[in-house]
């Protein structure tokens, strides 16, 4: 297991060892001891599964107590997954990485609490699952303007995106409640 640096120094792109021959492939897509040799070293309370079509976007979300840290990874089709730095104290606050993740290359992305996520589906359909390092509590959660003109994402969409009645009213990153 090998982890990739990005450009954000805590959020890490994880790039496990796949065994594959004529029969499939196999990988270990959590090891305890392996993360915590990455630096990773988060007690993941719930697992997380979801599908979405094409064009969907879901986020930017974020619970401002009982934060997640999330290891997100997609066992079928490609996304176009993105997390914000929103802890105010951070020498890298308001930036962003962007990374596509797709079920060909198995590669996992690591998002510490403190930050935003969210994901554009680029295929006709992707199930993403993610494990969290804490429970989901609604009364916490957030969610951040998805198109924000101040943290500008480029989501590689061809048209409208199809976004949640919450993802259509998220603050803008100014207004909204944050780390310190």
């Amino acid at each position: 297991m090998e982890a990739i640096a990005t450009t954000i120094p805590d959020v890490l792109l994880i790039q496990p060892k796949v065994f594959g021959d004529s029969r499939g492939f196999f990988f270990e897509s959590w090891n305890e001891r392996d993360f915590t040799r990455l630096g990773i070293n988060t007690r993941f309370v719930q697992d997380n599964h979801s599908r979405s079509g094409r064009g969907v976007v879901r986020g930017l979300h974020y619970q401002i107590r009982q934060p997640q840290g999330k290891l997100i990874r997609v066992c079928a089709g490609e996304i176009f997954d993105v997390v914000v730095d929103i802890r105010r104290s951070s020498p890298t606050f308001g930036q962003k990485v962007s990374v596509r993740l797709n079920g060909e290359d198995h590669r996992m992305l690591w998002v510490p609490p403190g930050f935003a996520h969210g994901f554009c589906v680029l295929s006709d359909y992707a199930d993403v699952l993610y494990k969290s390092a804490d429970y989901y509590a609604p009364e916490h959660e957030r969610s951040i303007l998805w198109n924000d003109p101040d943290i500008g994402i480029e989501w590689p969409l061809t048209g409208d995106p199809i976004l949640s009645a919450k993802d259509k009213i998220g603050k803008p990153l100014r207004e909204a409640e944050l780390f310190d």
